[in-house]
């Protein structure tokens, strides 16, 4: 099928990593402190690693936007995948939706579902079942260019 839009994004923000390299720091040297000193406990291992699983996580999570004359798919690895047939779709425009209450998948905001990694522009989709969601983009000029080309039944 003809791509029309595609977007990639990450957690790639410099202030949260440095945030995590910051919360990281600690519990990392005093495992290390106690690793050495042959007093680590089950608990401080089950820490660090559920603190490794953690930022692991930030790493390969990736929100990916496709779309194409006949849908609209949306993939935030490895939690969601799901594709939107225009077909069904009542209206859609890029709004500045504001702050959610942070960044990830919000559920229950006034907009529906909200699938975002940064910023506060997305892509607002009301279905016409009455449901509706928002995909968050970095590149809103080019996708409300792409969207006003849709023909919307």
């Amino acid at each position: 099928m003809n791509t029309l839009f595609t977007e990639n994004q990450r957690f790639n923000q410099w202030w949260l990593w440095l945030l995590i390299v910051v919360i990281t720091i600690i519990p990392v040297i005093d495992f290390f402190k106690k690793f050495t000193n042959n007093t680590v406990s089950k608990e401080t291992i089950f820490g660090v690693i559920i603190l490794l699983l953690s930022i692991l996580f930030l790493v390969i999570i990736k929100l990916k936007t496709t779309i194409t004359p006949k849908t609209i798919q949306v993939t935030f690895f490895p939690l969601i995948n799901k594709n939107i047939e225009i077909n069904t779709i009542k209206s859609m425009n890029v709004i500045n939706y504001g702050f959610v209450g942070g960044w990830g998948i919000r559920l229950f905001t006034k907009y529906g579902i909200v699938y975002n990694i940064k910023g506060k522009m997305g892509l607002h989709i009301q279905l016409k079942n009455g449901k509706q969601l928002i995909i968050g983009t970095q590149k809103p000029t080019e996708l409300s260019k792409i969207i006003s080309q849709i023909n919307l039944q």
